[in-house]
């Protein structure tokens, strides 16, 4: 018969491992809810599709421009801090926000719209809708509506309550479009994106448009162009600083409004606009991938939905962090 010890020991062994096992349940339920999903709103806001992507497609039927601008400030918001809505707070007399860093100030555009969709989700989900997620949610209608892939955006974000200027006026944070190859990949690493990932997200330039001085540079003063694509430039961006400063050219010649492989083809012929878009071209080790994305609007359409995929997990607010703003330019 078993002695009272080993019964006594054998009981609080047993006992210790079925709390132990709860605490783990607990935990891992506890971490899981704070993880993005794809059905976030599926039963808090059905309807937040359905609010957003009319928003959007009446955007950009009054200008097609816009779809890229959306797709930017996603982009602009998740490498600042994490994809935290933080790229749409206004500056105050005591606040110094994203929107004027250098990189932004009279480039970034779309805050209108998102102050459309907020005001249209706001009316079917009140305080439910976070402005990160509206941002991605966006992002992915603008790419779609333009002739490009769909994919399922995962959500959950939640908004911060303040914005970090230094950080997105610094250049390793949002690389300029006079980097180099190298530059392009180390920012990018830093974020937890791959090169692939680099050149495949480098293909939302095939919509969009860019302002003579970010790029006159380049077509009056770099060899690894065509000298009849950056003949053309010239003549809508004159060579003198101040002068046309703010005219604007195409990301993409051949198919601007359209999302399809043709920006990879476009640098093939040294017809990339920026010096950070014909640089992925240029003999370094990103070559091969933009060849490959030339020749197959599948592979680019597939790696793109990768990177969106993971550029949208960087750094998000969730569980408790954060707030749902209730207007997308102000903390509540």
């Amino acid at each position: 018969m078993a002695s009272s010890s080993t019964f006594t020991t054998t009981t609080t062994t047993t006992m210790t491992t079925i709390i132990v096992t709860l605490l783990l349940v607990i935990f891992i339920r506890s971490t899981s809810a704070h993880y993005l999903t794809k059905n976030f709103y599926s039963k808090s806001c059905p309807e937040v599709f359905y609010a957003i992507k009319p928003v959007v497609k009446s955007a950009i039927s009054k200008e097609p421009r816009m779809g890229a601008s959306l797709v930017r400030l996603f982009f602009h918001d998740c490498f600042v801090n994490g994809c935290d809505g933080s790229i749409l707070l206004d500056d105050t007399s005591s606040f110094r926000g994203e929107k004027t860093a250098a990189p932004n100030n009279n480039s970034l555009r779309g805050f209108d719209v998102v102050d459309d969709i907020k005001s249209k989700v706001e009316k079917v989900c009140p305080g439910i809708v976070s402005c990160a997620d509206i941002l991605a949610i966006a992002a992915r209608d603008s790419v779609v509506i333009l002739g490009g892939p769909d994919w399922e955006v995962k959500l959950g974000r939640r908004d911060s309550k303040t914005a970090n200027f230094t950080a997105a006026n610094n250049g390793s944070f949002l690389p300029p479009p006079t980097s180099n190859l190298s530059t392009l990949i180390s920012t990018f690493g830093v974020q937890g994106l791959s090169a692939k990932d680099m050149v495949a997200l480098s293909g939302a330039h095939t919509i969009g448009k860019a302002r003579c001085t970010v790029f006159r540079n380049r077509i009056y003063n770099e060899t690894n162009i065509d000298s009849s694509f950056a003949k053309t430039r010239q003549s809508n961006c004159p060579s003198t600083s101040g002068s046309g400063d703010d005219n604007l050219a195409p990301l993409d010649v051949q198919t601007p409004n359209f999302f399809d492989n043709k920006y990879f083809q476009n640098l093939f012929k040294k017809q990339g606009l920026l010096h950070s878009d014909q640089v992925l071209f240029n003999g370094g080790s990103t070559a091969s991938l933009v060849k490959e994305y030339s020749c197959s609007t599948m592979a680019f359409y597939s790696d793109f939905v990768t990177a969106m995929i993971k550029m949208g997990d960087i750094k998000p607010l969730t569980g408790s962090r954060g707030e749902i703003r209730k207007n997308c330019r102000k903390p509540n």
